[in-house]
């Protein structure tokens, strides 16, 4: 995660704020297509996030079962 990345919050606050407009009865039609697109991203951004921090997760239990094996 770079200093100028969102935090997962962020972008789970961003998408959660997407999801209301889209649920409002006056959502405009032009600007439809734009947040979709932005929540596509948001999701992919997300899902990376979590399959980086499941990884380390997974190195990090690892390295103590190589601990614990000696």
């Amino acid at each position: 995660m770079t200093d100028d990345a969102p935090s997962y919050a962020a972008m789970l606050a961003e998408l959660e704020q997407i999801l209301a407009e889209l649920e409002r009865d006056d959502v405009d039609v032009d600007v439809l297509a734009a947040r979709v697109g932005r929540a596509a991203e948001l999701v992919e951004a997300c899902r990376a996030r979590i399959d980086r921090a499941r990884m380390e997760v997974e190195r990090v239990v690892a390295t103590l079962g190589d601990e614990n094996a000696t």
